[in-house]
């Protein structure tokens, strides 16, 4: 179900149920509202004690009253169905709605999310509130969404999640035996006779069968799907509203890709750590959180919070440095939000988030310097309305997969003490966004559907532990019709059971990479070594590299194997500089039918990711980088774009400390829209210097990038 929207929401988390007993407050909310320029605030996230504060007590005037109130100014409402938090009395009188701990003891009352979501009474009283709320609320025409609880996550253990568990195996495998074969439960001893005699993992348990604890992990996914579905069924009772739950920064503990399925929206709580290190850095961090959540469903999506300020959970609770606030905003638009909105709209007075940020603080007054920027931010936004239902523009794609992450962050080897994935992530992302490349984060089985891959040029295997049956398959077609592939260390080496392949790895293209890897060395934190390449004029490329170092061979090329034309053995680029591998492959190119595929055996520095991906971004004519400019975008800056409506709109945005000149590249290009404060100097029509925190925006006809 699409959410049809006509102007770029802003607004956030609104709790009037705190102030109940100060109508002026209320009243004056209102006010500070349409002074900060919002159109849209989320109700009743934790609102269940007071919206039943007895059992089939319904006490929905209170909010009744808010909704009509916000509608009749003009503010539009989320609906939010009230599952995260349950009131006292529901855990009173029915104990087993509470989480039990991997030893099964029940925890006490209290905290967000402590709750079964296999228990059939919790369901059942989730789904009475959230009918009644349904039939109450469904058709007013200030909702314009339904938001299903809030930042879903954790595990319960109770006996009827082991049950439900050990029929989800039944389901998967249909017989012991075959989950003996490919749970490798023979080693050390460790086979079932019945799926009756599975547990879940527990530390005071079974912890070292990893194939179990995968599979553990995918449940927990399975079964929060499902509570999410109930719910959803339960507020279409009597509305037809498109539906969201709010996510979470690369959340490890539940599948995005497999919850997003059940919702209409994908939206996302973002809370970067601005001001901590490099602005920069943050902001390419929370760059591709953005791009990952929009992957998810492959449209437009939304940032559900930020801190219009300071948040009051992070190790230092830092305030936003001027003109922030705005920048953080954009970018989630810049990278394919139709939203951009904040928690909390009023600090709370009291218990844990009395101290993080809001729009309206405990001063309660517009004169403030964090009301004005969220005003400021709201008119920036007004004007960007024609970019709704416009669709990020991508080349590339990075793998990202849940369950390969899970599987390898459980290896126990090569590295136990950090393997630096998400480092490894960035150094591609940094290196794409330098190039001026759109990219989407995808897991394996969105690039196995028909047609996805042909829809790409460029796709990135970093650390792709876990290839599922098929994928190499897939991979090897993406590169041979003319795909540009790289493939790093630690790839393809085991299947969906988290079982070792045999016969070589990177599993299924060791003749499409024309290496395969024979061992791979741990490198203590203290270590490196370097990667080398051919010297030209008297010169060479060297490179760091540190963590792992994968040694590979390279191979002879079947071409009856593979169904490829092949070309020779790949041309090696780097070599291994120092220890005993030193003169051994560390990065190839190998030719494989219309396309390349790269494979990278090491984590080295920044440099080599633009250093590589600005080659393959000019002879492929990718990115700003292979289009326009011929060199690196200056670090810091941000161009991405979205096309839609027979437009195409392109954001540049400045995260670096210095100030930075931008030229447009062409006179179909238009402005409009740049910064707000009066830094920026127009140089002439297409060329402006833009400041830390600036932006430009402008677009040109046709929706082509």
């Amino acid at each position: 179900m699409e959410l049809k929207m006509d102007r770029i929401w802003h607004g956030g988390d609104y709790n009037p149920e705190q102030w109940l007993e100060f109508p002026d407050i209320l009243e004056e909310d209102i006010v500070l509202l349409k002074k900060a320029k919002c159109n849209i605030v989320t109700l009743g996230v934790f609102s269940w004690s007071m919206l039943e504060p007895q059992e089939g007590n319904w006490q929905f005037d209170w909010l009744g009253k808010i909704i009509d109130r916000l509608w009749a100014e003009g503010i539009s409402v989320i609906l939010a169905t009230p599952s995260g938090a349950r009131p006292k009395w529901l855990a009173d009188r029915y104990p087993q709605v509470l989480r039990c701990n991997e030893d099964g003891t029940r925890r006490f009352y209290g905290t967000r999310h402590n709750h079964c979501y296999t228990s059939p009474v919790y369901r059942e009283k989730t789904a009475a509130i959230d009918r009644a709320l349904s039939k109450r609320f469904g058709a007013h025409p200030a909702v314009k969404l339904w938001h299903i609880s809030n930042e879903l996550g954790g595990e319960c253990f109770c006996p009827l999640c082991q049950e439900a568990f050990r029929n989800w195996l039944r389901d998967r495998y249909q017989s012991i035996d075959v989950l003996n074969r490919r749970w490798s439960t023979v080693f050390w001893s460790h086979v079932y006779d019945s799926f009756d005699q599975i547990e879940a993992p527990s530390s005071n348990g079974e912890n070292q069968l990893h194939a179990l604890k995968l599979d553990w992990k995918r449940f927990v996914t399975h079964q929060t799907a499902d509570f999410l579905r109930s719910e959803i069924r339960a507020v279409r009772t009597y509305s037809n509203l498109p539906v969201t739950t709010n996510l979470m920064y690369y959340y490890r503990g539940l599948d995005y890709f497999k919850l997003s399925k059940e919702i209409d929206v994908v939206s996302w709580d973002t809370y970067p750590t601005w001001h901590k290190h490099s602005d920069a850095e943050t902001a390419l961090d929370n760059g591709m959180c953005h791009d990952l959540m929009r992957s998810l469903k492959g449209k437009p999506f939304l940032q559900m919070e930020s801190s219009p300020s300071a948040t009051n959970w992070q190790g230092v609770s830092k305030l936003k440095k001027p003109h922030l606030l705005a920048a953080q905003a954009l970018q989630a638009v810049a990278h394919g939000s139709d939203g951009a909105m904040y928690f909390q709209i009023r600090q709370s007075r009291g218990s844990a988030e009395k101290f993080h940020g809001a729009v309206i603080d405990h001063y309660g007054g517009a004169d403030t310097r964090v009301m004005h920027e969220v005003a400021q931010t709201g008119e920036l936004l007004a004007k960007l309305g024609e970019i709704v239902g416009t669709r990020a523009v991508s080349e590339a794609v990075i793998l990202y997969d849940w369950d390969s992450i899970w599987a390898m962050e459980d290896s126990q080897g090569p590295r136990n003490e950090g393997l630096h994935y998400t480092e490894l992530l960035l150094h591609f992302y940094r290196a794409l966004t330098r190039c001026g490349i759109g990219v989407d984060l995808k897991d394996e089985e969105s690039l196995m559907q028909p047609g996805v891959l042909a829809k790409v040029r460029l796709l990135i295997i970093p650390m792709g532990y876990m290839f599922r049956c098929g994928f190499d398959r897939a991979v090897e077609a993406f590169v041979r019709d003319g795909g540009i592939l790289i493939t790093t260390f630690w790839s393809g080496i085991v299947d969906e059971n988290d079982r070792c392949y045999l016969g070589g790895i990177p599993h299924g293209l060791t003749q499409v990479l024309g290496v395969r890897s024979s061992e791979i060395d741990g490198l203590y934190d203290w270590e490196h070594n370097v990667l080398v390449g051919r010297e030209t004029d008297g010169e060479r490329n060297e490179y760091e590299c540190r963590y792992l170092c994968d040694l590979p061979v390279t191979t002879g090329l079947d071409e009856a194997m593979t169904g490829a034309h092949l070309h020779g053995k790949p041309d090696i680029l780097l070599k291994y500089g120092k220890d005993f591998y030193q003169g051994m492959p560390a990065l190839t190119r190998n030719i494989c039918g219309s396309g390349e595929a790269w494979y990278l055996a090491s984590h080295a520095g920044e440099k080599l990711y633009e250093d590589m991906l600005l080659r393959i971004a000019q002879e492929h004519r990718l990115g700003l980088v292979g289009r326009e400019t011929g060199a690196l975008l200056p670090n810091g800056l941000q161009v991405t774009q979205r096309a839609g409506n027979g437009w195409c709109y392109r954001f540049y945005q400045n995260f670096s400390e210095e100030s930075v000149e931008v030229t447009l590249p062409g006179n179909e290009w238009e402005v409009i829209a740049t910064e707000q404060w009066g830094e920026g100097v127009m140089e002439d029509a297409h060329s402006r210097i833009i400041p830390q925190y600036g932006f430009l925006i402008c677009r040109k006809a046709s929706g082509e990038a």
